[in-house]
């Protein structure tokens, strides 16, 4: 079968890799439909990893994924041949001490796909067809496309980052940093109820999607410097940020609109930052960490079933997958998309 393989920086090819092997007992072979390009993927294609993580060894790309149940291992029960499954890339031990206190996004074994973290490194999904846990395999109906069905775990990590925050509702809510992360934050906090939303960016083509996706009001920090001004009065407006660029520039610069105790919820990975712990004391600040996701991928598979969350206009592109360069060049356009697609 083929796959998208990224071999090093800007070295990404269509190869012909092993085909995934036969369910075994509590496994399902997944025929993949839908996958969606992350912004980690993104650093595998432009700089061949990120931080220290770097790539040692050809690796498939992908974890945003969907397809059809191909074939089913003994055991497995809920799931037939042709139904529609959003594959969740998480594959926690369950057995070190996180797991067991019910922090599985903090395993301490943890295989997730597509990361070069471990080594050998754990191959994506960005392929034909792949076997994986049935656990893994969440089904989804009919009426939810499979595009629709790849952006669950994006969302995933979103909605993780919802409950980080606590109770939205009523709750004005700035995010900063409108890409696809962003933007799903909008929708997050729209379905927790915020009175208020708005996002900001340095570019207008995000912040017209994270409007179409219910921000009250969007914001471009770099055509409009003065925006935040009226937003300052009496210690700041806003009760929660989720910060989604990895930016300091735009995290420290929306203390002066965050009204004291507000909860900073840090999203967006950017490296080390510096920051003015005075004012997190003097306002009390609560900065609150996010990292993946756990059973909230489930509550992504119900939550667009049940349609209450349209994540729609976040796809800005599909193309088949035999165009994964011209896919990942576009997909670092921000003028010209939001979520790329690859199509299987």
């Amino acid at each position: 079968m083929r796959a998208v393989v990224a071999h090093a920086a800007k070295d990404l090819r269509i190869d012909t890799v092993a085909d995934a092997a036969a369910p075994g007992p509590g496994e399902v072979r997944v025929k993949i439909a839908a996958g969606g390009i992350c912004g980690s993927d993104m650093h595998y294609y432009r700089h061949g990893g990120f931080g220290v993580v770097r790539i040692k060894e050809p690796m498939i790309l992908g974890h945003e994924i969907a397809g059809t149940v191909a074939d089913i291992g003994d055991g497995v029960s809920g799931l037939a041949v042709g139904d529609k499954v959003a594959v969740n890339p998480s594959s926690p031990c369950g057995k070190c001490s996180y797991c067991q206190r019910g922090m599985r996004n903090q395993c301490l074994d943890m295989r997730f796909l597509g990361s070069a973290m471990r080594m050998p490194h754990v191959q994506g999904g960005f392929r034909e067809y792949m076997t994986v846990a049935a656990s893994q395999a969440v089904k989804v109906p009919a009426h939810v496309s499979l595009a629709e069905a790849a952006v669950c775990e994006p969302l995933a990590v979103c909605l993780h980052a919802g409950n980080q925050a606590g109770p939205l509702l009523g709750r004005r809510v700035l995010v900063t940093g409108a890409g696809p992360i962003g933007a799903l934050c909008v929708l997050v906090a729209r379905l927790g109820g915020a009175a208020e939303i708005v996002a900001t960016d340095i570019a207008d083509a995000p912040l017209a999607i994270a409007k179409k996706l219910g921000a009250t009001e969007t914001v471009n920090t770099a055509s409009r410097p003065t925006a935040f001004d009226g937003w300052k009065a009496d210690k700041g407006h806003f009760d929660v940020l989720f910060e989604a660029s990895g930016n300091q520039q735009a995290l420290v610069s929306a203390f002066d609109v965050l009204r004291p105790g507000a909860v900073i919820v840090q999203v967006g990975l950017g490296g080390d930052m510096t920051l003015p712990i005075n004012t997190i004391v003097a306002k009390e600040f609560q900065l609150r960490g996010t990292f993946r996701f756990d059973r909230e991928f489930e509550l992504a598979v119900r939550l667009l079933a049940e349609k209450l969350i349209d994540v729609t206009p976040l796809i800005t592109a599909t193309l088949p997958f035999a165009s994964a360069v011209e896919a990942f060049e576009l997909a670092g356009d921000r003028s010209q998309s939001m979520k790329v697609q690859l199509a299987f």
